[in-house]
């Protein structure tokens, strides 16, 4: 595997790298919903009924290994309730047949310096709008017809019903 430079390391990586002692990997906060959208400049451009809100943070050095982590965990967790057997944590998202609603969030990437957030660990702009769409197509392609973004680098309004409220939190280097 080439190396790449990351920004936020300074020096080569081959997928990973480490910043002030943490391991820099790919983010996503998973909610089960009974629904959610995503508006911008007041137009709704997504939406589901039933399923998963999930943010996903794209960090400097982030691969398709991070990736295919990331979309495995989010269409095969089971966080559904299974009505043939009562068991609450049964079924995926695909074996209930319910949408699954992507939207980029940079914010995840942050750190706190004192009380300012600092975003250097997250994948610059340019990189991550082609990983992130990149990371959409490889959910629509696993999971046709079912799947929904918003719109990166957009000022985007959130609107969600937590369904329980369950949320998970992965990272790639999990």
């Amino acid at each position: 595997m080439e190396a790449l430079l990351s920004s936020a390391c300074r020096r080569p990586v081959t997928g990973r790298c480490r910043t002030a002692g943490r391991i820099v990997a790919m983010k996503a906060v998973v909610q089960r919903v009974k629904s959610a959208s995503v508006h911008v400049d007041g137009k709704q451009i997504s939406a589901i009924k039933e399923g998963l809100l999930c943010l996903i943070g794209v960090k400097a050095g982030d691969t398709a290994k991070d990736s295919e982590y990331i979309i495995r965990k989010i269409l095969n967790t089971r966080i559904f309730h299974n009505p043939s057997n009562e068991r609450p944590w049964d079924l995926n998202v695909m074996q209930k047949e319910y949408g699954v609603l992507l939207v980029s969030q940079f914010t995840l990437c942050g750190v706190m310096k004192g009380n300012k957030p600092d975003y250097h660990l997250a994948m610059p702009p340019r990189e991550a709008r082609t990983f992130y769409a990149e990371f959409v197509s490889m959910v629509k392609e696993k999971y046709p017809n079912m799947v929904h973004d918003g719109e990166f680098g957009a000022m985007m309004d959130v609107g969600l019903i937590n369904d329980g409220p369950v949320t998970m939190i992965f990272d790639s280097n999990s």
